[in-house]
């Protein structure tokens, strides 16, 4: 039996989504994101190039993994090289050699990852330079003029983020304010015909005030969603609650975009709960400290220890990359942490494995065997069946069970 289909398709200036076919037990679903510079199939995992560069990896090596969209970072690319370089590169796709689309973040996450070197308004966001101590207001205008100027397929609105263990009446205050700085990222938004606005839902971990934010987010015709402000330190009981309500309160025939999503658990937990869209560091990042990813005993290899030395194989017979096609667990471990290449070869790996993931992802949902997917999937990763209580929550409130 296939798996059963279809939204009407959404189209607006720069986007087209239509929803393909639907998982019949739980709210996966697979779709086309049709965008200015490549067609995505969604649920998709976007690596992250902070600097318009994935560390490691080349844009003719990531098209090789069949990578279709990335993510760069709109306050780190504001400031160095500057978003006025890039656009008299042509933009951020000519500027680094990427064919295919690009996803910028607006700035508001460094609120939090550079909190002792910002402070907020109303006004926007005044951010001291990490680089050399100079001091930039980014205002909602400021991101969609950076954005405009880098040229992204998808650019995100500046919202209003606090660390998701806040708890008070700064986080509903945070909540209303990217409300409110949504409607002049809107107004300042004038090349919709290239360039598509995504707001991002708040609220922190208070179920009232996520649901409250996606009501009144989705009164505003946007051609996509994200699920902002989580995946930073939260009991993983709290955490799919709020995926799940988000989704639950997001258009069906609009994309879902949960940010900073990037553990393999976690990608296929909220594709069940019917997320689309993720980011992460972690594959190029845990690369960097020697750590491999794969789908069994646990679902990494650090390649630093002792076992992998006399270890001929490769991280993943099964896996196509070039890394498991030439190189073995011993050659890495040998170079693991102390060769730059090492970086590099193990990116490559760990990307290509997100990628296939959710190509596989994809297919179980095509063919309407998601929930066997599923099964599979955790009990490789957990081949002892004790299965994180969240996990096995979160799938059952969508009729998946690991029992």
């Amino acid at each position: 039996m296939k798996a059963k289909s279809c939204l009407p398709k959404y189209i607006c200036e720069g986007l087209q989504f239509e929803v393909l076919a639907k998982c019949s037990t739980s709210k996966a679903r697979i779709s086309k994101l049709v965008l200015p510079h490549s067609t995505v199939e969604t649920p998709v995992f976007m690596p992250v190039g902070t600097q318009a560069t994935l560390k490691g990896i080349l844009p003719e090596q990531l098209e090789s993994l069949d990578c279709h969209i990335m993510l760069s970072n709109t306050y780190h690319l504001g400031n160095r090289p500057g978003s006025d370089l890039v656009a008299k590169a042509g933009g951020v796709h000519e500027f680094m050699g990427w064919k295919r689309s690009v996803l910028t973040d607006s700035g508001g996450f460094q609120m939090v990852s550079l909190s002792k070197l910002s402070t907020v308004s109303e006004e926007g966001v005044t951010f001291q330079s990490p680089y050399d101590g100079s001091t930039m207001l980014m205002s909602p205008e400021k991101s969609i003029a950076i954005q405009t100027e880098l040229g992204a397929d998808i650019i995100m609105q500046l919202d209003d983020v606090v660390h998701v263990l806040t708890t008070g009446e700064r986080v509903e205050e945070a909540m209303w304010r990217t409300l409110r700085w949504l409607d002049r990222c809107i107004a300042a938004h004038n090349n919709t015909a290239q360039q598509n606005l995504f707001g991002i839902v708040q609220g922190g971990t208070d179920l009232p005030l996520r649901q409250k934010c996606c009501e009144e987010m989705t009164k505003r015709d946007l051609p996509g969603f994200a699920i902002g402000g989580l995946s930073g330190g939260e009991e993983k009981s709290v955490f799919w609650r709020m995926v799940k309500l988000s989704a639950d309160n997001l258009p069906e025939n609009k994309p879902r975009y949960c940010m900073g999503i990037g553990y393999a658990v976690d990608l296929v937990v909220c594709s069940a709960l019917g997320v689309d869209m993720y980011d992460c560091v972690y594959p190029t990042r845990t690369a960097r400290f020697g750590t491999a990813l794969v789908s069994s005993g646990g679902g990494v290899l650090k390649l630093t220890n002792e076992s992998f030395k006399y270890d001929f194989t490769p991280i993943d017979e099964s896996c196509p990359c070039s890394t498991c096609r030439n190189f073995t667990r011993a050659f890495l471990n040998s170079i693991a942490t102390n060769e730059p290449i090492a970086s590099t070869l193990i990116s490559i790996h760990n990307v290509c494995y997100q990628l296939r993931l959710m190509q596989s992802v994809r297919e179980a949902i095509l063919e309407d065997k998601f929930p066997e997917f599923v099964t599979n999937f955790m009990n490789e990763q957990f081949p002892d069946k004790k299965f994180p209580q969240w996990v096995v929550d979160a799938l059952e409130s969508v009729n998946i069970s690991l029992q």
